[in-house]
């Protein structure tokens, strides 16, 4: 997909890096990148996560840090009256560069190195709450609660999350074009969507599109349909008490045996294999 910039010097105003805590309803799809590094800390909420290249389903606990200029976005769904709160940190090469030119720095700067790929990194109580913090704090304190939190990252096993090095090319026409469909996608994926309907959005003849989806996403038109509804359907058999059937259906799938055999793909387990596992 081709991702939109996003201005984050902006939004910082006069602090060295922006630091700040997102509450909505629910997050939106908005596949945008920025040349800023990011932390992002999930406090509520869950959908799926893509980034890169990868998509993967999210949850509370979700702590992620992103490279310079890796596109990515969280999408998730309205929970009732429960508000989606994250909290997230962006700091630009220019303010880190000095720190990491310390020789004690150098965990430090292996790991923003990997973070090109995207890191998944496992949360515990210290690190949460010192993530909290840094929303609360102002001047020197702030800086050193950041380099406290890189150090404290730094030292943990790390999972890569996206497959390799993902390289955006940037042209508004196409960011325009692909956020539009995709927004579609997200809003639409529980009932039968249709290819012509799709490629009309965007003034596509049928064949036209799937060979733009395919060079914007890396992924097939109908590959990228079903990791939604997988990653919904994985969502539901973990948070409700729905038949599988019924998840099925209610993810846009037309028939169980089809749900079944996608998910096998994707998952590597069935739909029931999946349910059970993950009550234990």
């Amino acid at each position: 997909m081709k991702a939109i910039l996003e201005d984050i010097k902006t939004n910082q105003g006069i602090s060295s890096f922006h630091a700040f805590r997102y509450q909505v309803p629910y997050f939106q799809f908005k596949w945008h990148y920025h040349p800023e590094f990011e932390l992002t800390y999930i406090v509520k909420g869950n959908g799926y996560r893509i980034v890169g290249n990868s998509y993967e389903p999210f949850a509370e606990g979700d702590l992620v840090l992103l490279g310079s200029n890796l596109p990515h976005t969280w999408s998730g769904k309205a929970d009732g009256d429960v508000n989606s709160d994250a909290i997230v940190i962006q700091f630009s090469s220019e303010f880190i560069l000095p720190f990491l030119e310390l020789n004690e720095s150098l965990l430090i700067k292996n790991m923003l190195d990997s973070s090109l790929r995207g890191i998944n990194f496992e949360p515990d109580e210290q690190l949460v709450t010192k993530i909290i913090e840094i929303t609360e704090t102002n001047g020197v304190e702030r800086i050193l609660k950041l380099i406290s939190i890189l150090d404290i990252l730094s030292k943990k096993q790390i999972k890569l999350i996206a497959p390799n090095t993902f390289h955006n090319i940037v042209s508004k026409k196409s960011e325009v074009r692909i956020n539009k469909v995709c927004l579609f996608i997200q809003n639409n994926f529980q009932n039968k969507i249709y290819l012509k309907e799709v490629a009309d959005l965007i003034y596509l003849t049928e064949s036209n599109f799937c060979k733009f989806f395919k060079k914007a996403t890396g992924k097939t038109y109908s590959d990228y349909v079903n990791e939604i509804r997988i990653n919904e359907a994985s969502r539901l058999l973990i948070q409700s008490d729905r038949t599988i059937s019924q998840i099925s259906f209610e993810c846009g799938f037309e028939t169980l045996s089809y749900f079944n055999r996608v998910f096998l793909y994707k998952k590597g387990i069935t739909p029931s294999v999946y349910r059970k596992s993950s009550a234990v």
